[in-house]
């Protein structure tokens, strides 16, 4: 089965509530069109998943971000193809998250995270992979913003 290697971003911001938040987006093409996942992309050759994840998010989003740390790598086997996708914490240092590739993005709350049907891959990051989860890490990663 081929292997696809992406990262994906877990944008994290507070709200005008002060609340902890985070970024999803709503896939706007390919087999997957109309689900919910992390926005972020293939690691192409010669990248290291820090520049791919840049990269990719200044494509989709027009918006520079900083790579925080590595949440967990998700492996999970699609019908076709088997993903690994790096899952890193980001933040925004410019740029206003300007939709080029996606139909719809929220922020939400740990309490609304399962408000959107998210893709299977991006299930597993914050249901539990093996190093944890967005939900387990969540206060800890907001710490400071």
């Amino acid at each position: 089965m081929k292997t696809i290697r992406v990262v994906a971003a877990v944008i994290k911001e507070k709200n005008k509530n002060v609340e902890p938040i985070i970024f999803a987006t709503q896939r706007g093409y390919g087999d997957f069109k109309g689900g919910w996942e992390f926005p972020g992309g293939k690691i192409e050759e010669g990248e290291t998943p820090q520049e791919a994840f840049k990269r990719e998010i200044m494509e989709e989003l027009n918006t520079e971000i900083k790579v925080g740390e590595l949440i967990d790598t998700i492996e999970y086997d699609y019908p076709t193809f088997h993903l690994s996708m790096d899952c890193f914490w980001a933040e925004v240092v410019s740029g206003d998250l300007v939709l080029k590739e996606h139909e719809a993005a929220n922020w939400l709350t740990k309490e609304e995270l399962d408000s959107v049907e998210w893709l299977p891959a991006d299930i597993t990051l914050i249901e539990g992979g093996e190093e944890g989860d967005v939900r387990d890490c969540w206060q800890y990663q907001f710490r400071n913003i």
